[in-house]
């Protein structure tokens, strides 16, 4: 006889109390601990943004219970309010590490410092808690053939809440009826539209889906009732937030755990502090300028090639802010013409509105292709910069398949360590650096999480 089907609910939440890992958990374990040092890499360099500081007044106020730590504010929190705060800092600068066409880690590694100081974890078992977050989210992500961005949506919201509640739900160890629950209840949780890009809203996305993740699982431990077919009922998440209803609802999740999916898709980690759909263009630019030693008053037309969903998220045409600059094409390569690098100093008001800088705006031009990346379908299959100058030679890039950083063109480990301490400075938080680099390096023996920070 055959066994009858476990429907898709029910096998994300049996995976997420008792995962498997397959012979490759110590491959899974690495990509996760990237995350981590990433992440609090951009935490710690975007603790003084104005969004941080508006989320310390909502959030930080004295008198609640002490669950958790926020670092850089040197208090301790609600597990919720703390994972919340170091959501929106994670993500502020849009400098945080990229996969499944969102941001994991500013999700998962914020839900699971903020439960797992609160529960004395290890830090294997945090790193485990990112593959379990990780692989829930790959699984309901993977099953829509269409672009979420184009929709709207904004993935990181709207799929990190329900990858956090996995991830928490693990570290509590709660039964599967309960991480059933806990799954249905994030998923109703679950927001963050991308007409939001470029404001404070957006890193406000990830902190509420880190958050969420925490409080679902509360509730599921309470006894909240939510339906048991939350992911394959057909008024339920994934139709909801379905584009076009190519969604598949019903297909079995039988291979969940057998191989990580962290090993196929990965992390990919930034190069600069802007939306990773300009990444391949600010490389292919900054190739060509630096290789032909290009001025900016030379040139008299870009020509950037990217797909349909990138351009939606690229929305500004002509920023006037550094965060509006952040999700512009234009500005991307106007600031690697003129300052050969797009950095956190190019990202202030005061550069964008510089007179040369705004100049370069106007000449460049977005083409579009519809050849999606098969790895990442946000993305197109390749990008490409065309660049003309004023004396008639024109210079072609090629395709730009991954952006330097991608995790099918890694970083290595000098480069991500120069990342962190790059961001410590910004941060004001250099102090101590080396020494919080190295427990982050050892992650896997730290014997409890509550140490991490001290």
């Amino acid at each position: 006889m055959t066994p009858p089907t476990v429907g898709l609910t029910a096998a994300l939440a049996n995976y997420a109390a008792a995962p498997s890992f397959g012979v490759s958990e110590a491959a899974a374990c690495a990509i996760a601990q990237t995350g981590f040092i990433d992440t609090i890499a951009t935490m710690l360099a975007g603790q003084n943004e104005p969004v941080v500081q508006l989320m310390l007044q909502h959030l930080g106020t004295p008198g609640q219970v002490k669950e958790a730590p926020v670092p850089f504010a040197k208090r301790s929190l609600s597990a919720g309010n703390a994972a919340c705060i170091n959501g929106v800092a994670g993500h502020a600068l849009d400098y945080d590490d990229v996969a499944l066409s969102a941001h994991t880690s500013t999700v998962l590694v914020p839900a699971i410092l903020a439960e797992g100081h609160r529960l004395g974890i290890s830090g294997q078992e945090a790193l485990r808690a990112y593959v379990v977050g990780y692989e829930v989210w790959a699984e309901l992500f993977g099953r829509e053939a269409d672009q979420y961005h184009l929709k709207g949506w904004h993935p990181t919201g709207v799929f990190g809440t329900v990858g956090a509640a996995a991830a928490v739900a693990y570290l509590n160890r709660l039964s599967p009826a309960q991480t059933q629950r806990a799954l249905s209840i994030a998923a109703s949780m679950a927001s963050g539209l991308v007409a939001n890009f470029g404001t404070m809203t957006k890193p406000l996305h990830a902190g509420r889906a880190a958050a969420n993740g925490i409080e679902a699982v509360r509730l599921a431990v309470l006894g909240l009732t939510a339906a048991p077919d939350i992911f394959e009922h057909p008024a339920g998440y994934l139709t909801a937030i379905s584009p076009t209803g190519k969604v598949d609802r019903t297909g079995a999740a039988s291979q969940l755990g057998h191989t990580p999916r962290i090993l196929d898709t990965g992390l990919s980690i930034k190069r600069y502090p802007v939306c990773y759909s300009g990444h391949r263009i600010i490389d292919g630019v900054l190739a060509i300028v630096e290789r032909e030693n290009l001025q900016a008053d030379e040139i008299r037309e870009v020509v950037v090639t990217i797909g349909p969903a990138q351009a939606s998220m690229l929305r500004n045409a002509r920023p006037k802010t550094g965060l509006e600059a952040k999700f512009s094409a234009e500005f991307a390569v106007a600031s690697a013409l003129i300052a050969r690098q797009v950095g956190l100093a190019q990202l202030s008001d005061s550069f964008v509105n510089q007179a040369d800088v705004q100049v370069q705006l106007d000449k460049v031009r977005i083409a579009i292709t519809d050849k999606t990346c098969p790895i990442d379908p946000a993305f197109s299959f390749a990008d490409r910069v065309q660049i003309s100058t004023t004396d008639g030679r024109d210079f072609d890039s090629g395709d730009i398949r991954f952006a330097l950083g991608n995790a099918k063109n890694p970083i290595d480990s000098a480069g991500l360590h120069q990342k962190f301490m790059d961001c410590l400075v910004v941060g004001g938080a250099s102090a101590g650096g080396d020494a919080l680099y190295a427990r982050l390096a050892s992650l896997p023996t730290l014997a409890n999480l509550r140490t991490l920070f001290a």
